[in-house]
């Protein structure tokens, strides 16, 4: 779902820490730092340098804009705005919402690092979504037109970018599939496997990870009210699959976990 644990000693807005897993890259997401390129990031081999040679990567390096840190309620940008680029996500997080005519929001995706943001807005040359930072966090700005014309020139990139437009779509199709077909409690299990399986990507712990987004946030995103995903976290501790402290999750009893969605 876009959606995915961020672990490193990570921090939320709050500023608090949970330690790195054992076995887990220290350095695995890129500092704010904008100096970084795509040849020294930590993160490219799970964005778009995955699928480039070396002197294709300083192709892609040059057409790279490195912005300035996004706090915490930052916009990347606003639904309807024009499209222009789209954004890696190198530390931090983000949230896509919607608004609809009645000023009534959704949540449709959350995005961690190594992720890219604003594919909504290809096809209609408008963003679909606004997107906002949900914590200190900071991305590398493609502008899409730049990077149309170096697909064509790099077969293997436009490649790897097709693949990623594959895997969003497929992703909007698990939440369809979720909020028509699943219990409260199968989608608050699917989502916190799912946040568990992006995290392990990106050699965070993917048993042990602080929730960027809260509560409300995940409600709108799993159409269900706050009340009801604090029952259901109280009710999946209370069975001893996770432990929650405030927006600390550990995960427990994963194989368990994946039982209460297997059996739907």
């Amino acid at each position: 779902m876009g959606s995915a644990n961020l672990r490193g000693s990570t921090q939320t807005a709050e500023g608090s820490k949970i330690p790195l897993q054992q076995n887990a890259t220290p350095a695995k997401v890129c500092p704010h730092n904008s100096n970084i390129s795509c040849a020294s990031c930590r993160l490219n081999e799970l964005c778009l340098p995955i699928a480039l040679n070396k002197s294709e990567i300083h192709q892609l390096d040059e057409i790279v804009e490195r912005n300035r840190p996004y706090k915490k309620g930052d916009h990347l940008y606003r639904q309807s705005d024009d499209f222009k680029s789209v954004y890696a996500v190198r530390s931090g997080s983000f949230k896509s919402y919607v608004l609809s005519d009645n000023g009534q929001g959704r949540v449709t995706s959350f995005f961690l690092p190594g992720e890219i943001i604003g594919m909504d807005g290809i096809a209609s040359k408008q963003y679909a979504n606004s997107t906002i930072a949900l914590e200190h966090s900071s991305i590398c700005e493609i502008p899409f037109s730049q990077l149309e014309k170096l697909s064509h020139q790099l077969p293997s990139l436009q490649h790897h970018f097709f693949a990623i437009m594959g895997n969003e779509i497929a992703k909007d199709q698990q939440i369809h599939t979720l909020l028509s077909s699943y219990t409260a409690e199968e989608r608050t299990a699917s989502f916190l496997l799912g946040l568990s399986s992006r995290y392990a990507h990106v050699s965070l712990s993917p048993s042990r990870f602080l929730l960027p987004m809260t509560r409300s946030d995940i409600g709108e995103y799993l159409g269900l009210t706050v009340e009801t995903v604090s029952r259901i976290f109280t009710g999946l501790q209370r069975k001893e699959l996770i432990q929650v402290n405030n927006r600390e999750i550990e995960l427990l009893d994963i194989a368990a976990l994946r039982a209460i969605i297997s059996s739907s």
